[in-house]
């Protein structure tokens, strides 16, 4: 009998570059009017802010892009908006709707 091996956890730095793995898909509800997530036998409603970042999530910019495209976006603190992602990032990567 084979001992199973312990899932590791990701963990979300400004380094990371994530990206929606294939089997999630973000799209735009057009007759409700918003975006959601689609999971295997899952369902996602992310707020607007959260849209802006999931649709910059490629896996080829890291976190530390994100915040910056989006504070030059916005006008605001790039330290504040990367904290925040880091943060967002690290929930959906827990929740298998994002990898890093």
């Amino acid at each position: 009998m084979t001992t199973p091996t312990p899932r590791t956890r990701a963990i979300a730095v400004a380094e990371a570059k994530p990206a929606l793995p294939r089997h999630i898909k973000l799209r735009h509800d057009a007759g409700r009017g918003r975006w959601i997530i689609l999971a295997p036998e899952r369902v996602f409603e992310p707020d607007d802010t959260a849209v802006e970042v999931l649709k910059l999530c490629d896996g080829e910019r890291t976190v530390h892009d994100i915040a910056a495209q989006l504070a030059k976006d916005y006008n605001a603190p790039i330290m504040e908006i990367e904290g925040d992602i880091v943060q967002m990032v690290q929930d959906l990567a827990d929740k298998g709707v994002l990898r890093l």
